[in-house]
């Protein structure tokens, strides 16, 4: 569908679902730091278990919502959601300097700290693409809060870029009305494999549902580019610019998994991912794992074939054959499957003796 047919399209503006948080508001972070920044937040369910999820690259907190959904109010007396807009997006400040993951990742640390999230292995975090970054950095200054840590679809630092830049040049020309529709559809085809973007829009709908998946995504998109105030080009640049000086070697790798402890980490990753190739992710595995990092056989088509890329360690993978970027999205049962498991071996290590 175009531009102009999603927009009549009566399911459009039901495309961000009505998920009533059980609190929500913004938290002053960063007052040493160039603040007060106000980080817009929300937090979804009641139970004990407190997950944090950390969102991507020019993404909201609302693209979470199939997560906030499925944890939070699906189960809401067993989990609680809390989600956010990163420095640089919707609800939260946009301040004009600098941003880095560390930084960044300091802001998710305070705002946990403003909800009252502070207790000991009490975090399950979880960060995609560039908010995996973000939680490599997390991780790295409060380990001993950390219960689980997921790493879905991001990178130690971006050595194979052609789909992040690809897509960087895509949305950043979402600010200019010119070939929106091209536009998009470079997006879509980055960030998510085609079968998924053909296949018939199976989420449950208010009026009718869009005839493809990808054209749920396209409408997603468009609302999104119609919040002057949420979607601005200097928060995005910035943003992708903290992204593309993200860099954490396989030492730093190692002991945030040493420090973390290795059996409470995930690492999931498309072998189709378009805007961080395959490779990144098992380099990220790689350097958790076992201090290691590139081994110069990575090539351009995204391909890894070392030996150890299909061997089981200590660190949990989930390296998904055919998957493009949006693990979540695409393979939205499995991956609340995997978390839950993991979620669960948290909590029992917390009880054990075996990693305090």
């Amino acid at each position: 569908m175009t531009a102009d047919e999603l927009l009549q399209h009566p399911e459009y503006d039901h495309t961000i679902w009505e998920l009533a948080a059980t609190k929500k508001g913004k938290a002053p972070v960063a007052r040493d730091r160039g603040g007060p920044i106000d980080i817009g937040y929300e937090i979804h369910g009641h139970g004990d278990t407190h997950i944090v999820w950390i969102m991507g690259l020019g993404g909201m907190k609302y693209a979470w919502q199939r997560q906030t959904k499925d944890f939070a109010h699906e189960k809401g007396d067993t989990y609680s959601s809390l989600i956010f807009d990163n420095r640089g997006i919707g609800e939260s400040d946009k301040p004009l300097f600098r941003y880095t993951t560390s930084d960044m990742a300091r802001d998710a640390v305070e705002l946990c700290d403003h909800v009252g999230w502070t207790g000991r292995r009490e975090l399950h975090v979880i960060g995609i693409s560039m908010g995996g970054m973000i939680a490599q950095e997390l991780a790295m200054l409060i380990p001993e809060r950390i219960c689980t840590l997921s790493l879905v679809s991001t990178a130690a630092g971006l050595f194979r870029t052609t789909g992040f830049l690809e897509n960087l040049y895509a949305r950043a020309n979402l600010f200019i009305p010119k070939s929106l529709d091209a536009q998009i559809a470079s997006v879509k085809a980055n960030l998510y494999s085609q079968d998924y973007l053909s296949k018939p829009d199976d989420l449950p709908h208010v009026k009718a549902p869009f005839p493809t998946a990808g054209d749920r995504f396209a409408a997603s998109e468009l609302w999104k580019r119609s919040q002057p105030t949420y979607f601005t080009a200097k928060g995005f640049t910035l943003q992708a610019a903290a992204a593309w000086l993200h860099h954490k070697s396989p030492a730093q790798l190692h002991t945030l998994a040493q420090n973390v402890g290795k059996r409470r980490i995930m690492v999931v990753h498309g072998t189709q991912d378009k805007m961080l190739t395959f490779p990144h992710g098992v380099v990220v595995w790689r350097g958790l794992e076992k201090g290691e990092g590139k081994t110069g056989k990575e090539n351009w088509l995204g391909w890894e074939d070392e030996p150890d890329v299909w061997v089981e360690g200590e660190v949990e993978k989930r390296f998904v054959r055919g998957q493009g970027h949006v693990v979540p999205v695409e393979m939205r049962g499995e991956f609340m499957g995997w978390v839950e498991a993991l979620v669960k071996r948290g909590q029992e290590l917390n009880e054990s003796s075996m990693d305090d």
